[in-house]
């Protein structure tokens, strides 16, 4: 089976090409400028060079035919027609409520995304152009949602709901929801193979660790509780976002420098986190150089990001009643073997230990760098997002992996 895995941005539409019974990637890319001007397609199709395509891209619709057009034209095509492509898989970003698991897409589906647009505003809209373009594409092909929510539906209301008048959650849904559920959901059952033991037997946390990062306790192969919130907002300090902050802050700041909604939300989406400690970057290469150079802000920063990691792995910890694993994984987990060292320093009362020759060495793949004699394993998981959308996609249309 073939599945296109579609991930629609504002003005981008990422996308891969798999076979499912394999793993097997045949070909991926993105469309960037879209509504722009001088709009293109970058593709690399398998055992290929990639290649540059510039095309007129006034919309996502258009910008799906293109993507379609390159999959199977002469010179960089990997199918001969799309009649190859069995179903299609969309990241949607926030499920609300509504969807503890993938769905295939129905008008009903779509209303219920569309229902939460005040949730994730920057995200589903986008997410919703990418389907009604692939509809319209590809009208014969199945569609499935899959949303970085679902994973977390299963926490209980202990752990989701806010000190706040139990009104505001029954009007306006205020809750926790999480994100990076696929991430979380893919590493963990990956982890269980590593181990070889079953899923529904380990407790484990799992550290989605990038430019946006978010922690989930998951207790036999169920979230119960994760950093992120209603929002992408909440959680530990990330490239640009907060995290957690003391919710005062806000009216404060809106005081004393004058900023309306929109301009709270840029401060503490946008320039924030590392980022507006160090005044360096939000890339962690950038402060890593600039602390290497004496840089006391870029070294808080990184400081900070390490001790907020640690302590949702503590809180984790006590949530689930002891751990058998704590997983690393996404661009900044799987790669940098200080924030992982940092995350777990002083955890050994919890019988977590990393062995520094193994952590040095691990870049980018799957690993344990915990020590013989550590009774909590630490593993470094590369995640697959398109790969588990793809599989998830499979398994709503009826396809047996």
């Amino acid at each position: 089976m073939i599945v296109l895995v579609i991930n629609a941005g504002s003005s981008s539409l990422k996308y891969q090409l798999l076979k499912v019974s394999t793993g097997q990637v045949v070909a991926k890319g993105g469309a960037e400028r879209i509504g722009l001007p001088n709009a293109f397609v970058k593709h690399m199709g398998m055992d290929r060079d990639p290649v540059t395509l510039n095309f007129e891209l006034p919309n996502h619709k258009v910008a799906v035919e293109a993507v379609l057009k390159v999959l199977t034209s002469e010179d960089n095509g990997v199918i001969k027609s799309m009649d190859e492509i069995d179903a299609v898989g969309h990241r949607v970003v926030h499920g609300g409520e509504s969807f503890s698991s993938s769905a295939l897409i129905t008008p009903e589906v779509k209303k219920a995304i569309k229902g939460v647009y005040d949730l994730a505003p920057l995200h589903n809209p986008p997410n919703m152009t990418g389907i009604e373009a692939c509809e319209e594409a590809m009208p014969s092909v199945p569609q499935v949602a899959v949303f970085d929510t679902a994973f977390h539906q299963t926490m209980p209301s202990k752990a989701y709901m806010y000190a706040l008048p139990y009104e505001i959650y029954e009007k306006h849904g205020v809750r926790r929801y999480g994100f990076h559920g696929t991430s979380h959901g893919y590493v963990a059952k990956r982890a269980a193979e590593m181990l070889n033991k079953p899923l529904e037997k380990l407790k484990l946390i799992t550290c989605h660790l990038g430019n946006g990062s978010s922690i989930a306790a998951i207790k036999y192969g169920k979230c119960i509780d994760t950093s992120m919130g209603l929002t992408p907002l909440a959680g530990i300090c990330m490239g640009t976002r907060s995290g957690d902050i003391d919710p005062a802050i806000v009216t404060f700041l809106m005081n004393k420098e004058k900023l309306d909604a929109k301009g709270i939300d840029d401060l503490l989406n946008k320039k924030s986190g590392v980022m507006g400690i160090s005044g360096v970057s939000s890339d962690f290469r950038d402060l890593y150089a600039a602390a290497g150079e004496g840089n006391k802000r870029a070294s808080l920063a990184l400081d900070m990001f390490k001790y907020q990691c640690r302590k949702y792995i503590g809180a984790y910890s006590a949530a689930l009643g002891g751990i058998d694993a704590v997983i690393f994984t996404a661009g900044i987990g799987e790669n940098t073997y200080d924030i992982r060292r940092g995350a777990c320093e002083g955890l050994d009362y919890m019988g977590i230990q990393i062995d520094p020759y193994k952590n040095s060495a691990v870049k980018g793949r799957e690993a344990e760098i915990s020590t013989d004699d550590s009774s909590v394993k630490v593993l470094v998981v590369p995640t697959n997002e398109e790969l588990a959308i793809a599989q998830e996609t499979a398994k709503v249309v009826g396809f047996k992996i």
